[in-house]
């Protein structure tokens, strides 16, 4: 399946075959993928959850409005961000530049973050959403389906994963068989009305 494929087919799948089980090989070959989303200044933001404990999906669901996707798809992805990824030994993120482009970059990511935790939280959420993309293109192309979710309770969640102080929950991705088509689409509006040539007018 080819890219264009997967985004004219891929849509949100509600129902799972909760027997099926991805392979160890898919989820590496899932998540390497993943990690080629693009993020700012490559500091690549954002982390992924793997939830694979039964009991734990079981009570990320019971956060999650007790929607069923949670524990019945195969896979149950929660993007988070660490907001302090920048500050991180940010000349990892440039290891194989040469040194003059180290210093540069290394340079310009702590003027760009520094002392801006709004500027912080904003790359993140788009690193993520961006991870989150990739990963539902890479599943369709894979044979599989996927939803994106945010209907859950952002604190317990983080809570329940443990998360550091500094990583913020963005959104689960859950990916698996889907036993039921989807939901046609709602209805696209007008690429005049979304599509901007130039300025508003």
């Amino acid at each position: 399946m080819n890219v264009i494929n997967a985004i004219e087919t891929r849509r949100s799948v509600k129902a799972y075959d909760a027997s099926h089980t991805m392979s160890e090989a898919e989820i590496e070959q899932l998540m390497s993928l993943a990690v080629l989303s693009p993020t700012a200044f490559n500091i690549q933001n954002w982390r992924f959850v793997l939830v694979q404990d039964p009991e734990l999906r079981q009570q990320v669901r019971a956060v999650s409005w007790g929607q069923a996707q949670v524990t019945e798809a195969s896979l149950l992805v929660v993007l988070t961000a660490d907001l302090n990824a920048w500050d991180k030994e940010p000349r990892r993120y440039w290891r194989h530049a040469e040194q003059p482009v180290q210093d540069y970059l290394v340079n310009a990511i702590g003027n760009y973050y520094r002392d801006k935790p709004q500027v912080q939280r904003d790359e993140a959420m788009r690193s993520c959403g961006m991870a989150a993309t990739t990963l539902m293109l890479a599943a369709k192309a894979m044979g599989y389906d996927s939803c994106p979710m945010d209907g859950f309770d952002f604190d317990a969640v983080a809570k329940l994963l443990n998360l550091p102080s500094d990583h913020t929950p963005v959104m689960y991705v859950v990916i698996g068989k889907g036993i039921k088509e989807a939901n046609p689409r709602g209805g696209q509006l007008a690429l005049d009305e979304v599509v901007i040539r130039n300025k508003f007018k």
